[in-house]
């Protein structure tokens, strides 16, 4: 499994019936300024702590790990990674890219 996956991508598995999981790792106050509606806020100083969380849902199906830009979410993915966590992948661009490309209704900040 890839490290990184597209916003184009992971559409593209979603219209599929692909079983993924959104994390949004961003902050609160970002959660409240847009999300998408399907993705479970975890933030990335709280994913430690639900790693169990983490590990159950990525049994469900891959984890498809987002912030504002992608770099939040490299960082915890390869930290998922490192503790066993190997379904999991960080969206590229994270929700700005997701806003551009996928779902314009997405507000941009």
């Amino acid at each position: 499994m890839s490290f990184e996956v597209t916003p184009a991508e992971v559409q593209e598995r979603r219209s599929k019936g692909e079983p993924l999981i959104l994390i949004d790792v961003r902050r609160p106050d970002e959660h409240l300024i847009t999300r998408i509606e399907t993705a479970e806020l975890i933030p990335m100083d709280t994913v430690p702590r639900r790693l169990n969380d983490l590990e159950e849902m990525a049994e469900q199906g891959p984890l498809i790990v987002f912030c504002h830009h992608g770099v939040r979410s490299a960082t915890v993915v390869n930290w998922l990674r490192g503790q066993g966590v190997a379904n999991s992948q960080s969206m590229a661009g994270g929700i700005d890219r997701w806003s551009l490309e996928i779902d314009s209704s997405v507000p941009r900040y």
